[in-house]
């Protein structure tokens, strides 16, 4: 079964493309279905930074066509132009440092975690997530807290959300006097409330189209929440607007917007769209008093933050190197488990028939120290035999060297893939390099 990863990111596609390929929540399980039929399995991640199928498949040519042919439903042909694609050890590593945040607009974020947990347990809620890649993204989870537990690279790390507050803050010279407005109750909003909050914002006005949640979020960090009716009228008094909410459609529109500007009598608004697709449509910053900005524009913002920290994101590269190869070798010694373990069953069979023959042959007349020495013998005969296919199998590190060997083993002593795969499933759930190690050197006692 070999890993793909496939998709689009900051890096890669501009907002444009990401915005098409930005799905509601439901899409993507009707996606995540139509790719994961099995044995294929898939995970699509969706952030406002990049779009991405991971799959596993036992034909990667035949998986990715599939998944190319879907972005270039969703996204166009021009789609196509932006992708990027990892297999094998490299499609794991990204995964990895996504989940770790290395590969975010803004190194070190801690959102991104939770959101490739979502992507999770949405694939597991839809049936696209199951045995490889669920031991995948646990392995991926854990890098990604042992990179915060052991690296400074989310520490001071500036959100998405923080970052447009600084921005919001320095083009005002402050925000004390100021009347902002938050669009969208959820993650990103919660962010940008909390940390427009703490800026000393004058007048934090927090609304949402559920009122409900807007209610919660202010009751926590203070403020007005109000009806997502009143929108444009909240609007005509605000100086800034962080806006983040999952409309498929631009909210703010240069018409809408354009509309406030007699009233407004030129006051400038400060407009940071942290959505994708965008709530605030492009034209909207060609009004003279309006100043607009997306994602990338944060991005941008933002970059001095991520070079002052690029030491830290080196160290954090070498863990993830470490993790991927831990788990490289524990996928590979759970694949050729099977085949040693029935190699070391039939060799134990074949030592005891001969011991017993042998002993059967020498008669009555051994003391029962000889016998026990006799059978010690043929058990040695085996631990040593095996001893080097074992360690050979310990020490694989390159994704696909388990199986080799495994093959290799199966076809030189004549082991058939049914005797192997009978006492795979008792060898499944087998979570740790340590515990398969001990499994294979004690394989004759479970």
């Amino acid at each position: 079964m070999e890993f793909i990863c496939i998709g689009v990111s900051h890096r890669t596609a501009p907002l444009g493309v990401r915005e098409r390929l930005a799905l509601p929540e439901a899409q993507q399980t009707d996606v995540l279905r139509r790719l994961a039929q099995a044995p294929v399995e898939a995970l699509w991640v969706s952030t406002c930074n990049r779009v991405e199928v991971y799959l596993v498949a036992p034909s990667a040519e035949q998986a990715r066509e599939r998944a190319r042919e879907t972005l270039r439903t969703l996204g166009g042909a021009e789609a196509l132009e932006h992708l990027y694609e990892h297999q094998g050890e490299a499609a794991l590593v990204h995964l990895f440092r996504v989940a770790s945040s290395l590969d975010s607009m803004v190194l070190g974020e801690a959102q991104i975690l939770g959101q490739v947990k979502d992507a999770f347990e949405r694939g597991q809620g839809a049936g696209a997530v199951r045995g490889e890649l669920t031991r995948a993204c646990a392995a991926a989870f854990g890098c990604a807290k042992r990179v915060r537990t052991e690296t400074a690279v989310g520490r001071a790390a500036t959100s998405m959300a923080s970052a447009a507050v600084q921005l919001a803050s320095k083009v005002f010279d402050g925000l004390k006097d100021k009347t902002v407005l938050v669009v969208g109750a959820g993650e990103m909003g919660e962010l940008a409330a909390r940390h427009l909050k703490n800026a000393g914002a004058g007048k934090l006005i927090v609304t949402n189209r559920t009122l409900a949640r807007a209610e919660a979020l202010v009751a926590e960090v203070g403020g007005v929440a109000r009806p997502f009716e009143e929108l444009f009228a909240l609007l005509a008094s605000a100086d800034v607007v962080v806006t983040s909410t999952a409309s498929p459609v631009p909210l703010f529109t240069r018409d809408n917007v354009g509309a406030l500007g007699k009233a407004r009598k030129g006051r400038p608004l400060f407009m940071v769209d942290l959505a994708v697709p965008r709530d605030i449509d492009p034209a909207v910053g060609t009004l003279d008093w309006v100043h607009a900005y997306d994602v990338d524009d944060i991005q941008k913002f933002v970059a001095d933050n991520t070079a002052a920290r690029a030491e830290e994101a080196h160290k954090a590269g070498g863990l993830v190197a470490q993790e991927v190869a831990r788990f490289a070798r524990e996928r590979a010694l759970r694949d050729g488990m099977p085949v040693l373990a029935r190699l070391r069953q039939r060799a134990e069979a074949i030592a005891r028939a001969e011991v017993e023959r042998t002993l059967q042959g020498l008669g009555d007349g051994l003391t029962d120290k000889q016998r026990k020495s006799i059978e010690a013998m043929g058990r040695a005969i085996v631990n040593k035999l095996l001893h080097e296919p074992t360690a050979r199998l310990r020490a694989v590190g390159p994704q696909g060297e388990g199986n080799r060997l495994a093959g290799a083993a199966a076809e030189l002593f004549g082991l058939t893939e049914a005797e192997a795969a009978a006492i795979a499933p008792e060898l499944e759930s087998v979570p740790s390099t340590n515990e398969l190690n001990n499994a294979v050197a004690h394989g004759s006692r479970r």
